[in-house]
């Protein structure tokens, strides 16, 4: 069983940056693919962005890239979700989610094993 805890979200401007953490315990967290989630009120669960268990490969979203960046520590068990020049349309509740499967171009929320309760993330214009 891993369970996942994120953590960092706020509120922030349009433009503006926040940073969204989440730590996962259990021994086997270097194994698995990280993946970050969205979900606004009224809107089905979409993908944001996911890494490897290597932190080699990366997968995001069309409406984050160039914006967002996923890394992750595996001496830490942590990974991180850096968000810069942030959007009114980012505001949504971000989860945190961990699968056993290797590949990050999966981006169905069906494919993850073990999912964190979410942090808000609110963007003023």
């Amino acid at each position: 069983q891993v369970n996942v805890v994120e953590s960092g979200g706020g509120l922030a401007q349009a433009g503006g940056s926040l940073r969204l953490s989440c730590a996962a315990s259990g021994r086997i967290f270097s194994t698995l693919v990280m993946g970050w989630f969205r979900q606004a009120p009224g809107r089905e669960r979409e993908f944001v962005a996911a890494i490897s268990w290597r932190g080699d490969q990366t997968n995001y979203a069309e409406s984050v890239k160039g914006r967002f960046t996923i890394s992750r520590d595996n001496t830490e068990n942590t990974a991180a979700l850096q968000m810069n020049s942030l959007k009114p349309e980012d505001t949504a509740l971000y989860y945190c989610a961990a699968k056993k499967t290797s590949a990050v171009s999966r981006t169905r929320s069906t494919d993850y094993d073990y999912w964190g309760q979410g942090t808000q993330v609110t963007v003023s214009s």
